[in-house]
């Protein structure tokens, strides 16, 4: 029980309870509403996690230029959100107006060649909910500074979930024919590929991008720093990534596998410790890519110490790393200030991502 405990962020948050922090999470991720209002669910608990109608991506959607459900691949969540910075002319759109391609793909060649920044946020919600439509909450004070938003969407768990020779089927299938095989032995080597792969998409789709710059939340931040460990010749593209900001995540696989949270996951040991990125820290890059660490106060002990341990791990392999114990704040309103101009972490972000 005391392990299920440290790996139930809801359970360690001072400001609401762990029946009603997760739908105010929702509320403000989603619906833009005052933290601290609830509905009742919450992750890990008592409830699955139920989101209300997303109106504050719908608001972000209407404010910016977008792209929306851009497949990167065949998988019925391999779509990203794209939240464009320029102000192209209504002829470099199909349908004109802010947020009306949704679908569509840009019609002017100029803007697959334009340059600017790309900061891709990957959601969290332990692997099992939440998505890139809850993810839009952040966009508009970030493109509004020249930067250009991914919200990356990728196959929850347990859609997905079959025996190995499905799954290596199933990979096979989705792989575009430029990319290597990679056995998905899992659902959790699924959603790492996938991620990965999409990155592929945006370097090859946006030529000029200025870099890429990573953010993940809690589940998210695991697979952006599963990210910073790929082997990128084996995907004949490089991406250009920059930097990294990693927001309350997990490092380490192997102390949940006898948790709830692996319930729906399923996995084994090995596929665990084939996805924890403390496993598989690599010499640091030649190119500098900064890496952030941030933590809540009131995150759960485990949490705070895989933050810790990883970010010594990056540090002694060369990597440059800035470790964010944020005060104040636990594992939910961390990423939820995200979209407040005063927020130390907006800050930190700013300073990191040109033109942020």
């Amino acid at each position: 029980q005391a392990l299920e405990d440290h790996y139930s962020p809801s359970r360690w948050s001072p400001r609401l309870g762990r029946d009603t922090i997760i739908d105010a999470h929702l509320a403000v991720t989603a619906a833009g509403a005052e933290r601290g209002a609830g509905r009742g669910a919450v992750l890990g608990a008592t409830a699955p996690c139920s989101p209300p109608p997303p109106a504050g991506t719908e608001r972000a959607r209407a404010s910016a230029r977008t792209l929306l459900h851009v497949p990167y691949g065949n998988g019925d969540r391999e779509k990203l959100d794209i939240y464009f910075p320029a102000e192209p002319s209504e002829s470099e759109w199909r349908g004109g107006g802010p947020g009306s391609a949704q679908g569509g793909h840009p019609a002017h060649p100029a803007l697959c060649r334009a340059a600017f920044p790309v900061l891709v946020y990957i959601h969290g919600g332990y692997w099992q909910c939440l998505s890139k439509d809850d993810s839009g909450f952040a966009a508009p004070p970030l493109v509004s500074q020249g930067v250009a938003v991914v919200a990356l969407g990728y196959d929850i768990a347990p859609k997905g979930r079959c025996c190995p020779a499905e799954a290596a089927a199933a990979c096979v299938a989705q792989r575009p024919p430029t990319l290597p095989f990679v056995p998905c032995l899992g659902h959790m080597d699924s959603m790492v590929l996938q991620v990965r792969r999409s990155l592929v998409f945006l370097v090859e789709r946006y030529p000029g991008i200025r870099g890429i710059y990573l953010c993940g939340h809690s589940a998210g931040a695991h697979l952006a720093a599963m990210v910073l460990a790929t082997d990128w010749t084996e995907f004949q593209v490089v991406p250009d990534i920059k930097g990294a900001v990693l927001v309350s995540g997990l490092y380490d696989l192997e102390p949940i596998l006898h948790t709830y949270v692996n319930d729906a996951l399923q996995m084994s040991r090995e596929e665990a410790q084939r996805n924890s990125p403390m496993r598989h820290v690599t010499p640091a890059p030649p190119a500098a890519c900064q890496v952030l660490v941030a933590v809540a106060q009131h995150d759960s002990p485990e949490f705070r110490r895989q933050s810790q341990e990883y970010s010594q791990a990056l540090r002694a392999a060369g990597w440059s790393v800035s470790v964010l114990d944020l005060a104040g704040v636990d594992h939910f309103d961390i990423i939820e200030r995200l979209s407040e101009d005063s927020y130390i972490l907006t800050q930190v972000g700013r300073r990191a991502v040109p033109r942020w």
